[in-house]
């Protein structure tokens, strides 16, 4: 039913590559050989394999042309029944009696050598599938399809038999979406409530979170244009704060050149066009020039490749996309709806707004009086806390991402090295049982052990994945974190199945890790050289330090020899002696105990392999290896033991090679600490403990190598991209000196994030560096609007340095600050969230916030102090 009812319907599904069948018998014709029947008839095997393959075809004769019908001519010879085998001749003996296959071997229904099997709950062994999807293909409208077919397939299938989904992507992909989604609409929520509140004018407040839709619009456009979908990536890290910020400085700069008209008459619409228009061109370059600047600064994630190329590239164009339609906005649809809808009548009235930001002044006034003092001690501090923000980002410790919680648990299991499948089905099916029995959490338990029909996973027959599928976080009782439920798990299982070796990891998690490195845990250690025994030694060293090691959990040596085999020498000398050769003994020794495949039996549309192998009972010991009888040319049965050395004998388990070069892995998983920082001191403790011989030398793989390969190569995009805005900022002032000053920035934003990573626990992140990178962009921003302003003051005639950025910082206060706010609660949902996916998002959102706070308090402060002395050195010159 599986391969011929369920597969063939699942393989016309738009975007399925395959679906691999796991677990069950695989049905095959058997033609059980009785080695003592053959050698009594003096029949060989390869004489039985001639008699199948001439007795299992059809062909044509061309046709016959009778008036007015053409008769085409052709045989029906193939093979439709056990009975058809059996009456098949291999040959005639001296008395011209036919010697036919039922003489010499029974013809069964068998099934094919099982490298796996597929178990759940404690029930015992079950078929199963994995469906397997194109590269490329939407997973939420492939699932969508699939299930769709399955409503189908499920109408057809006899009474009693019923199909389970057992792992569906959609719960992960629809909880990680729905987590974002939530957050986007709270963001955008916090964000329109504080532009209005602060701009102090509904309208207002309006027209700039009018930019969220329509910027989002363009972006979905540009995402649908160059093949971007949407996903926990791409939209994570959208703040509607920051693709406001250009329209904020633009409607911002708008009201304030209104309320200062001296004229508070009611404007007609030419006259409001008019003051919009100067309003916005004063101000148009520093916001045009600030998004610029913040599309540059997501450049550099463009530059990632690789795995971390492919998780990350998607959430920077996605930004870029919508940062691109709010610039776009920002210059041409809100000066232009600012003018048709802002109120023409000038109210002088007090507003909430008003009152806000006059709180804002009495706070910040006396702070900017007391910096202007004491400016060696303000800048001092400044200095003095970014020195301690370094020290404190050396011990953060770092991973590639957090640890994105799929709600299930992957299991590798693994029974003793040479176990039987039967051996590896029994543990599978009691470790079901134990946690069935002792956590309510489990819905159910699958067991995947081996390999399936198609091998794109293939793992020896003694190693099992245990797929446990659990209950809404809400229903759990044993524990609050998924490292505590694993902890607890593997001690109960370890507790009542002893011998067993239990890694917990997630579905996804484990297949990306393979990926990556070959190997399904966190951090793999390779170790590579020639010598087999060497290698283990060396990795059974490196095992034992790994287990002394806080964090380091779920150690997994390599395996490379121990495998039980029956080793089959050959001497050639009396291999040539009979007039035989190596392929002629190969094959019988694989026909014989393997089956070999000597055609095809078609029952309508299915089909099936026919095979030939000797009969069970006569392939159950080593005596019946030695017994197998060889064919010679002039028609002498030899025993195989004539012709070979045959024992048992431990053997290599599997070899695995890198770049050419053999290798052994010792892994583990990590839970309760940073990857970086337990690589660091296993690095230390292998150099100090472990002497490799010339030739032999471990290499650090898994998460931590992506971690690597991310800031080695963000490490040159970033400071290129922190050049081109310093370019930029030149261009904008065409001032060297003004550049740098805005540049100072972004080391005063960077004190806030580090500080808001320790104080959460946070480790550096992928996901926290992009975070700062969206920081950099955003505190260069309102460096640009304060600086810009004391520019201009300056140009308008006034001379007293104090005075100008007294009167610049009150003017800009309120842009300022409302950039800052509505970026950094734009973040505040993704920075507090708990469901499916936040731990992506939430070191992005940590740094943005805890960086806006610090950059925003010392931008006001220090950088006004910068001034006063950039200004006076080019006085003096």
């Amino acid at each position: 039913m599986q391969d011929w009812i369920v597969r063939r319907q699942l393989l016309g599904v738009e975007g399925i590559a395959d679906v691999s069948s796991f677990g069950g018998y695989l049905k095959q014709y058997e033609i059980a050989l009785n080695p003592d029947k053959l050698r009594s008839m003096d029949i060989s095997i390869s004489d039985i394999f001639k008699a199948l393959e001439k007795n299992n075809q059809n062909t044509g004769g061309s046709y016959i042309d009778k008036k007015p019908n053409a008769y085409f001519i052709r045989s029906e010879g193939l093979i439709n029944s056990m009975e058809d085998i059996e009456n098949i001749v291999v040959r005639t003996n001296e008395n011209s009696i036919p010697v036919l296959i039922r003489n010499v071997a029974e013809v069964r229904i068998g099934a094919a050598t099982r490298y796996g099997a597929m178990t759940r709950n404690d029930q015992g062994e079950v078929v199963g599938a994995v469906v397997m999807m194109l590269k490329g293909a939407n997973s939420s409208k492939v699932i969508a399809n699939v299930k769709t077919r399955m409503d189908q397939i499920a109408k057809n299938l006899p009474e009693g038999v019923v199909i389970e989904p057992f792992l569906d992507r959609t719960k992960l992909v629809d909880s990680a979406i729905g987590t974002v989604t939530k957050n986007l609409a709270e963001g955008a929520l916090i964000v329109i409530f504080v532009l209005v509140l602060l701009l102090g004018n509904f309208r207002a407040g309006l027209i700039v979170a009018s930019v969220i839709p329509l910027a989002m619009l363009f972006a979905i456009c540009l995402m649908n244009l160059f093949g971007v979908s949407g996903n926990l990536m791409s939209l994570g890290a959208i703040d509607f704060g920051l693709i406001v910020d250009g329209a904020v400085i633009i409607v911002e700069a708008s009201l304030h050149h209104l309320n200062t008209r001296k004229n508070k008459s009611r404007l007609s619409q030419q006259e409001m066009d008019a003051e919009i228009f100067e309003s916005a061109s004063r101000i148009r370059n520093s916001a045009a020039f600030g998004e610029i600047i913040i599309l540059i600064v997501y450049l550099p994630i463009l530059a990632l490749v690789g795995i971390e190329g492919k998780m990350f590239r998607p959430m920077a164009q996605t930004v870029a996309f919508a940062i691109l339609g709010a610039f776009i906005l920002s210059l041409t649809y809100v000066p232009m709806m600012s003018a048709l809808f802002l109120n023409k009548t000038i109210s002088t009235k007090r507003n909430i707004s008003d009152r806000i930001m006059s709180f804002f002044q009495r706070v910040y006034t006396p702070m900017l009086n007391f910096a202007l003092k004491a400016r060696v001690a303000v800048v001092g501090i400044a200095i003095g806390l970014f020195a301690i923000c370094l020290i404190i980002f050396n011990y953060l410790g770092a991973e590639f991402i957090p640890t994105l919680e799929e709600g299930d648990f992957a299991v590798e299991t693994r029974v003793l090295t040479g176990s039987s499948l039967s051996q590896t089905i029994e543990a599978a099916t009691r470790a079901a049982k134990v946690l069935k029995a002792n956590f309510p959490e489990v819905k159910e338990v699958i067991g995947k052990i081996g390999s399936s029909e198609i091998p794109t996973d293939p793992m020896p027959v003694e190693a099992c994945d245990l797929i446990i599928i659990l209950k809404d976080k809400g229903d759990w009782t044993n524990a609050s974190t998924r490292d505590e439920l694993a902890g607890k798990m593997q001690a109960r299982l370890e507790q009542y199945i002893p011998g067993v070796t239990f890694g917990f990891q997630q579905p996804i998690q484990m297949r990306f890790n393979e990926l990556m490195t070959g190997a399904r845990q966190d951090v793999v250690i390779k170790v590579y050289g020639e010598d087999f025994s060497k290698l283990s030694a060396y990795a059974a060293k490196i095992g034992a330090i790994a287990r002394k090691i806080e964090g380091a959990q779920d150690i997994y040596v390599e395996q490379a020899s121990g495998l039980p085999q029956v080793i089959i020498k050959f001497h050639r000398e009396k291999i040539a002696q009979f007039g035989l050769n190596i392929e002629d003994v190969n094959t019988a020794i694989r026909s014989g105990f393997a089956g070999e495949v000597a055609g095809l039996v078609f029952e309508g549309e299915k089909r099936f392999d026919m095979v030939v192998r000797l009969e069970k009972e006569n392939r159950q010991s080593l005596d019946d290896v030695k017994n197998l009888f060889v064919t010679a040319p002039n028609g002498n049965q030899i025993p195989l033991e004539q012709l070979a050395d045959i024992q048992y004998r431990e053997g290599p388990n599997q070899i695995q090679r890198d770049d050419a070069k053999r290798r052994i892995t010792v892994g583990f998983n990590v839970r309760g600490r940073d990857v970086e920082s337990i690589v660091k001191e296993i690095q230390q403790k292998i150099d100090a403990e472990v002497k490799f011989s010339p030739g032999y030398y471990p290499t650090f793989g898994g998460t931590f190598e992506n971690l690597q390969a991310a800031t080695k190569r963000l490490g040159i995009a970033v400071p290129l991209a922190l050049l081109l805005i310093l370019l930029l900022l030149y261009l904008t002032f065409s001032s060297i000196k003004h550049a740098l000053l805005i540049f100072t920035a972004i080391p005063l934003s960077a004190i806030g994030g580090i500080f808001a990573l320790w104080a959460r626990a946070m480790p550096f992140s992928i996901s926290a560096g992009i975070g700062f990178i969206a920081l950099f962009g955003v505190a260069v921003l309102n460096g640009i609007v304060l600086i810009s302003e004391f520019n201009r003051l300056k140009k308008e005639g006034m001379k007293d340095i104090l005075e100008i950025i007294r009167t610049g910082t009150s003017v800009r206060l309120r842009p300022v600050i409302m950039t800052a706010l509505v970026a950094s609660l734009g973040f505040l949902p993704m920075a507090i969230s708990g469901g499916s996916g936040a731990e992506v998002q939430r070191p992005l959102a940590t740094v943005v916030i805890g960086g806006l706070i610090s950059a925003t308090l010392l931008t006001l402060l220090v950088l006004p102090v910068l001034y006063i002395w950039v200004e006076k050195m080019g006085r003096k010159k």
